[in-house]
């Protein structure tokens, strides 16, 4: 009766069935998954977003299958902000429903069914659903961890075959937290040119940079790259820290004719589902302004958290955590004693610490747990050293 494409696995795992457990005992738990904004304790301008929610102008219904000028011009402004010296045209924009939605839009409009994208891991984890759903197939290659992430170009093009129609990074990555560099965009483009494959470059976490030192020159934006057929996906979920809102964008450039071809396209594939609303995208200039409010505090939980990790683990020698540039992810080299799931399952049971292991963004040994660090001080803090604990003690010194 249901198609092979939804054929998942939909019985808990042992992970999940853990953490179920765990909350019905209604004990504390330090929950340093948290990657929701608007449970971390931040400081909304409650007045501006729902008044800006409240215009009379969403009264009026205007489909308008790029969304209306006025919001995809505040995107444009968003980017100029940028480099003031940017020609952005406003109608190489396309409005969604969240960067899922604009996937799904760029899948359709690359892919023939069992055709091919090639995707950095480690990664998030949405884009084995997404490709599966429209019957797209996803070729891993690994970044290579060596004083940071770097793309590994050979295993980029060994994974690159006749099906593959384009190439999808994170910039900066989640959760490993590294920008593309100069050398390795130019890279990136000459593969493009030579394989005529499209770039898509998801820049959700663009404006959460560390400030931390080194010898990379790191790319900027995407948005401004011509050279070759570029979409950059992006959104209010982390710029502005309102992942409710479910408003995101898809800019495309590239070679005149090819992406004038890609953006009429697009707005048709838009145009059958009409799915943004008129509240959301009348209130976007002002929800996207929103960022000047949300963002400091954000970096400054960022830095905190980060330099309370770092005072933790220089007190042991086991646990280390991998370099990384932008994003609100941690990632911790453990023993690779047992396997991360069990780790982590263990913190949980005995320790009332969540974590996510590395399995979970698909990398490719054991040995990592990825933390989150939105998660309010205290209990970062208190989280971070049962799990030291945790690594360091034996089972009688485990926490009840």
């Amino acid at each position: 009766m249901f198609s092979k494409r939804t054929n998942w696995r939909l019985e808990e795992n042992a992970y999940t069935r853990a953490l179920r457990r765990h909350r019905a005992s209604g004990r504390a738990l330090f929950d340093l998954t948290l990657s929701n904004p608007t449970a971390c304790g931040f400081q909304y301008d409650e007045a501006a977003i729902l008044g800006a929610l409240a215009a009379p102008a969403a009264l009026h219904y205007d489909p308008q299958p790029k969304g209306i000028l006025q919001a995809r011009a505040a995107v444009v402004n968003y980017y100029r902000q940028k480099n003031s010296e940017a020609d952005l045209d406003p109608e190489r924009f396309i409005l969604t429903t969240g960067t899922s939605e604009a996937y799904s839009f760029l899948f359709r409009l690359l892919c023939e069914p069992e055709d091919e994208i090639v995707i950095a891991h480690p990664s998030y984890p949405l884009f084995e659903f997404l490709g599966a759903i429209h019957d797209v197939k996803l070729h891993p290659f690994r970044l290579v961890y060596d004083h940071g992430w770097q793309i590994d170009f050979a295993a980029l093009t060994q994974a690159i075959s006749s099906r593959t129609r384009a190439i999808v990074l994170v910039h900066p990555n989640n959760p490993t937290g590294q920008f593309i560099s100069r050398s390795e965009a130019d890279h990136l483009r000459q593969l493009c040119l030579e394989r005529e494959l499209a770039l898509v470059v998801d820049e959700v976490f663009l404006d959460y940079k560390l400030p931390v030192s080194g010898t990379r020159e790191k790319h900027g934006s995407f948005v401004f790259d011509a050279s070759v057929l570029t979409f950059v996906v992006s959104g209010l979920s982390k710029i502005a820290g309102l992942p409710q809102m479910k408003i995101g964008w898809i800019a495309a450039n590239g070679p005149d004719a090819e992406a004038s071809e890609a953006i009429a396209r697009l707005e048709i594939v838009a145009d059958t589902y009409l799915s943004l609303n008129a509240a959301i995208q009348h209130a976007l200039p002002t929800l996207l302004v929103q960022r000047s409010v949300i963002q400091p505090q954000i970096m400054a939980r960022i830095e905190k958290n980060l330099r309370k990790l770092d005072e933790e683990l220089k007190r042991q020698d086991l646990i280390s955590r991998l370099e990384f540039e932008a994003g609100w992810c941690a990632v911790l080299r453990v023993p690779a004693v047992q396997s991360d799931e069990e780790l982590a399952i263990h913190l949980l049971e005995n320790y009332s610490v969540l974590v996510h292991p590395g399995h979970f963004y698909d990398f490719p040994d054991e040995g990592y747990l990825v933390a989150s660090l939105l998660t309010p001080a205290a209990k970062f803090e208190e989280g971070i050293c049962r799990i030291i604990n945790c690594v360091g003690a034996s089972p009688r010194n485990d926490f009840r």
